[in-house]
């Protein structure tokens, strides 16, 4: 093949969604896992940035990067005028063995859509941009939508900097290395104030649109739903020389609320309750644990259920220890109320989306985070395996580009 000729294969194949996936689908692959592992800040996910840069700047776009990380991708109004602004996108980043098209399936969602929309005009109406958030899944940090919260104000930017990874380096000293300078993290009135609107496209992370045998939905709402940690105390010792009547563990106790947390959810009706990260201290095979922390997310439309649901998981977690042995302790790490996204917004896709049910999810994201100080939306695609957060997500070709041509069509109906 000539050189000609593979640089017009390569731009054939990045003028669609399933073409600009097919480009990343070897970044970040999981060996041990499966799946895909693109914490913030890894090779994975610097990668990734730089494979969006570059399919920016083909387009066009004029591609900065905030305070915060986020990296936007402008496509201006003649003048530059960057109020009343149309953003879409979404993030690259994935919680450990995850799902090729969480995150990176809106993003080139949003590539694509600006290629339709270039195809119908010469210059925008209303500036319009694309976005991709970091840490947007919380894997490396801990609080899930951190750039968008670091921008809208909702976390403390001292309590931001001073989080640390499972290695012990700070957000601080991580921001840092990469070009941020971690005095300035935080909320950002003139970028915000420059978002007339936002619409996210995200693959959906459950089943409504196979039930529905629909391709695409527009969201209601986000369950509220948050993380708290919970670290248990015990007594270390020998696994050979501790009699098992003389042992205050806190692996058992640990086991033992989790499975508490399990029947707690259960007994509550639209509750979900999971630990998906456990950690014993110091971790080796015959040692008793001196130490166990783990890792708790709750879910529920009403956030008084939700709040309660915690108080009843830490009133019976105490017990429990006191059982055992041990003493625990819960510290909260984020927090989300529920969010119901923009009427207005909502009833507008649904005019340019006739056929698109309209539907809640219980999985947070960047538009939630955006949804109290701008008008924000969602599109989900459909996801044929119904899984989410797994190698198993899924979504076929013809949902995809269907997406980005549902996408451009929303959009171009808020341009008028």
């Amino acid at each position: 093949m000539t050189p000609g000729t593979e640089a017009a294969s390569r731009a054939e194949l990045t003028a669609t969604v399933t073409g600009l996936m097919s480009e990343i689908a070897g970044t970040g692959t999981d060996h041990l896992r499966g799946g895909y592992t693109r914490p913030v800040y890894s090779t994975a996910e610097l990668d990734l940035r730089e494979w969006f840069i570059e399919q920016a700047t083909k387009r066009g776009l004029a591609v900065e990067t905030d305070r915060n990380g986020a990296i936007w991708a402008w496509w201006n109004v003649p003048g530059g005028d960057r109020s009343n602004s149309l953003v879409t996108g979404s993030h690259l980043d994935s919680v450990p063995g995850g799902g090729a098209f969480d995150g990176p399936l809106g993003v080139a969602s949003a590539l694509i859509a600006v290629d339709i929309l270039k195809a119908r005009m010469d210059t925008p109406p209303r500036p319009l941009a694309v976005v991709v958030f970091p840490e947007e899944e919380g894997s490396r940090f801990g609080v899930a939508c951190l750039g968008s919260r670091l921008m809208t104000g909702a976390i403390d930017p001292d309590k931001a900097r001073n989080l640390r990874d499972p290695d012990g380096s700070t957000f601080a000293d991580v921001a840092k290395a990469h070009g941020l300078d971690p005095r300035f993290v935080g909320k950002d009135d003139k970028l915000l104030g420059q978002i007339g609107a936002f619409v996210e496209l995200h693959v959906e992370q459950g089943r409504g649109l196979i039930d529905l045998n629909q391709p695409i939905a527009i969201a209601e709402s986000i369950l509220g739903h948050g993380r708290w940690r919970l670290s248990v105390h015990g007594q270390g010792n020998h696994a050979g020389t501790t009699l098992m009547a003389d042992r205050h563990d806190p692996v058992v106790a640990a086991a033992r609320m989790v499975t508490g947390i399990r029947d707690i959810a259960r007994n509550a009706a639209n509750a979900r309750a999971t630990v998906g990260r456990l950690q014993p201290v110091p971790g080796g095979t015959n040692v008793i644990a001196s130490r166990v922390d783990f890792w708790l997310d709750v879910r529920h439309p009403d956030d008084a259920v939700a709040a309660a649901l915690v108080e009843s998981i830490h009133t019976q977690a105490r017990l429990i220890a006191a059982e055992e042995g041990c003493s625990v302790g819960l510290r909260e790490e984020s927090l989300s109320p529920t969010v119901h996204f923009d009427r207005g917004l909502q009833k507008e896709l649904q005019l340019a989306l006739p056929q698109a049910p309209v539907l809640d999810t219980g999985a947070g994201h960047d538009a939630g985070v955006l949804a109290p100080f701008v008008p924000t939306a969602m599109v989900f695609v459909r996801n044929p395996s119904g899984v989410s957060h797994s190698p198993e997500e899924h979504v076929v070709d013809e949902d995809a580009e269907t997406g980005a041509q549902t996408l451009a069509d929303a959009l171009h109906g808020l341009m008028a």
